[in-house]
């Protein structure tokens, strides 16, 4: 008898508890409108983190919200504007310290496909795990998680919109839904994107631009080529996403000022001075360039390239043999390009701005649009 009840008692506590988490694991709505272009290659969504039209929603509206730094006055965006394809114009941002911060504030666009290792010196293997770095980190947000949790707790908006995509407020559903707002930001209808799709004609210069971009220069067939896709792989035109291969030594610096980079996170020293090998989508609206924001026209990075190579152990042996000219690369490693070389190039780098990208209200700030619809 006692031991039916008991059974009966235990058949209902399962039960209920099934209930329970039932309950948390809110209806989903899959992404509605949501396309990736089949040409940038297969990419990875996490099992445990599905793109939702909730968690999108709700990633967005934490990407601008100043709720998230410790003065209320940081978000997301201000280090990474919309109009700036998501970078912020600064050779290296600032966050609640007011001190310039390590790097240059990198482009958060076509996130979906990689490299896995995110941020200049590959210290983060996701995005949810990046989600939270900036955020605790004292110089850039320094929000403590326990205070950010108990603010969205305490705000009836949050309450809902949590409770449709995730069910609880924690550290972890903040930064599922800070990842899959990332990964929405696509950016594929540039005039290139529009070429490869048979859609337009690029001119002369920019055609002239796009085949010294793919092309490694060889003099052995008088080949002529700019030795970009080396490292900003085709069509994504960002480091390639196999484990460290991303990440590159690009010859800005020699051993006795070469700062650490890949090796920070690796504790490889093969791996000092690598950094991440950028997209170069919308790259005509991200100035300044490189990790710490050196050089501010595209000028100077093809400048860099083509005469300001500096030597180290670890610089890439994929720049070491690109020359346009034999005979050269004892003394001075320069790709020898002409100016008008150069300028086809850079003429090139234009037809990767997708003004569509730049505007979409998609990925602009809900705070907006709630105020025109006050």
């Amino acid at each position: 008898m006692y031991r039916a009840i008991i059974l009966v008692v235990a058949g209902l506590i399962i039960i209920a508890a099934t209930f329970s988490f039932l309950e948390k694991q809110k209806p989903t709505t899959h992404l509605l409108e949501f396309t990736a272009p089949f040409i940038y290659g297969r990419f990875n969504i996490p099992a445990d983190n599905p793109l939702t039209e909730e968690s999108v929603q709700l990633g967005r509206r934490l990407f601008y919200d100043p709720v998230l730094s410790s003065n209320k006055q940081i978000s997301c965006a201000t280090c990474h504007q919309q109009s700036l394809a998501f970078t912020d114009g600064l050779t290296t941002s600032i966050g609640v310290s007011a001190k310039p911060l390590a790097f240059n504030a990198m482009s958060l666009v076509n996130l979906l496909w990689g490299p896995r290792q995110l941020f200049w010196d590959g210290r983060s293997p996701s995005l949810e795990h990046q989600a939270l770095l900036p955020i605790q980190d004292k110089n850039e947000m320094n929000k403590n998680l326990d205070d950010l949790v108990d603010d969205l707790v305490n705000d009836p908006i949050y309450v809902t919109l949590f409770d449709k995509a995730y069910g609880d407020i924690n550290a972890q559903s903040i930064a599922k839904a800070l990842a899959n707002f990332q990964r929405t930001l696509i950016s594929a209808n540039s005039k290139y994107d529009k070429y490869l799709r048979g859609e337009v004609s690029l001119s002369a210069n920019e055609e002239k631009g796009r085949k010294l971009f793919m092309a490694h220069p060889d003099v052995k067939v008088s080949l002529r080529g700019g030795n970009c896709i080396d490292c900003h792989s085709q069509f994504l035109t960002s480091g390639f996403s196999t484990a460290f291969d991303g990440f590159s030594n690009n010859g800005l610096d020699n051993d006795n000022n070469l700062p650490s980079g890949l090796y920070a996170t690796t504790n490889n020293i093969a791996h000092k001075g690598l950094f991440k090998a950028p997209t170069l989508r919308n790259i005509a609206v991200t100035a300044p360039y490189m990790h710490d924001g050196r050089f501010k026209t595209l000028k100077e990075v093809l400048g860099h390239y083509n005469g300001g190579i500096k030597r180290s152990k670890t610089l890439s042996p994929l720049i070491i043999e690109a020359d346009n000219i034999p005979s050269t690369q004892m003394n001075h490693i320069s790709l020898n390009l002409t100016s008008e070389e150069e300028d086809a190039i850079i003429a090139f780098l234009h037809t990767l701005t997708d003004h569509d990208f730049l505007t979409d209200v998609q990925f602009s700030s809900p705070f907006n649009q709630e105020d025109r619809n006050d």
